[in-house]
Order: C-alpha cells, then structure tokens, then sequence
C-alpha cells in the first residue's frame, strides 16, 4: 500500500493536531526512499548480517525481525504520529532501497524526519536521522537521502533544519559538510536524557537553511 492511499483510509488513526503529507516520489538515480513494510525485512535483515556489517557496526547486525516488526507496529508506512506524553515527535521513516545491478544489498540503510522545532530536536535529536550499512558506504547515500526530504521539510514550514552528530563520527560530520550545513556548537547531553543512556554525551550541531 502506498502512502497516498494509506493517508486516505487511514488519517482517522492520527491526531487532528498533525497531518501527514504525501511526499511523493523519492528517488535519486539508484536510491530510492520507500516506505518501511513488512516484506522487505528479509532484505533489512541481509544488510544487518553482512560480513562487512558484523565486523564493522556489530551493534546494527543486533537488529532482530521481532524488533522490526515491532517498529512497523509503531510507525505504520514509516508514520509515526508522536506521542507528546513520552516526547516523542511525529516523524516520517523511510529505508533506503538501492536498485542498481551493483547494489552490494537491497536495502542500504534508513532515514527518518522529525516535524517540530523544540529544542530537543534543535539541541539533541535533530530534525534529520540517518544510518547506511558497512557494505552500501561510501556513495553519499545520507547526503543523497537528506536532500531527497527537503522538499518535504518545505511542506511542512520548516525553514532551518538541524542535525547533530556525535564528535567522533567523522562520517556523519562529512555528511552535513556535503550538505552545506553550517556547524554551529557542540553540546553536552543531560544525564537524563535517552541519548546518555546510550553512551553519547555529547552532540555536535549543524544547521541548514532550506
């Protein structure tokens, strides 16, 4: 199903305080955002147990089919229409498909948009996220996919978009360069926050005007 006809059977399901948008068509040359759905676990999972993923980002091969389908249970088609009492923002979710006859997998990776301007998005989170498997680097796919959503970042009044990334990823910082991002500071994580929880107490920011 795609998201045209899901947003016409389904905008009951999401709260009248946000509306989704179609995004229409997002492709560029060989990559394609599609919106996430059962039937290519399968190809999520062969990216996540890649010998170039097990040796180099062992913690994306930890990703399990129950856990993806517990995501699709949350963001059906990639929505996810927030919930304000655990401060979650509603975002779009997309997997990155590469279709060329040299793809090194099916699906090279995810990315996601975040619709609000508080200052957890502007500090912490960011507007844009993204992750490429090992196999499929090395192509600007997050450039590549980041520029494919700002047409729907327009749509939906966003006029400065943030990205952060964490000090030591050198790959995720090239990605804002390519994009004309202009690094503004680096911050500390509260010790509350989820993101510390995780191990990342510090977060760079970038901003891009659209």
């Amino acid at each position: 199903m795609c998201i045209r006809r899901f947003l016409g059977l389904g905008m009951k399901m999401w709260p009248l305080r946000f509306r989704f948008l179609d995004p229409g068509p997002l492709v560029d040359q060989d990559l394609q955002l599609i919106q996430p759905e059962s039937r290519f676990i399968d190809d999520v999972l062969a990216a996540c147990r890649h010998p170039k993923t097990l040796s180099d980002a062992p913690e994306m091969a930890r990703v399990t089919r129950q856990g993806l389908l517990q995501f699709l249970e949350s963001a059906p088609m990639g929505l996810h229409r927030g919930e304000l009492s655990r401060g979650k923002i509603p975002s779009y979710h997309f997997w990155m498909r590469l279709t060329g006859p040299d793809a090194p997998v099916k699906i090279a990776g995810g990315i996601g948009l975040r619709i609000s301007n508080s200052n957890n998005v502007k500090f912490y989170i960011g507007h844009l996220g993204y992750n490429v498997y090992p196999p499929a680097r090395g192509r600007h796919l997050a450039e590549r996919a980041c520029r494919l959503l700002f047409p729907l970042a327009r749509k939906h009044g966003l006029k400065t978009l943030w990205i952060t990334a964490n000090p030591d990823n050198l790959a995720s910082r090239r990605t804002c360069q390519r994009l004309g991002a202009i690094y503004v500071d680096t911050v500390a994580v509260p010790p509350t926050h989820e993101l510390h929880a995780r191990g990342e107490s510090q977060k760079c920011r970038y901003r891009v005007e659209l």
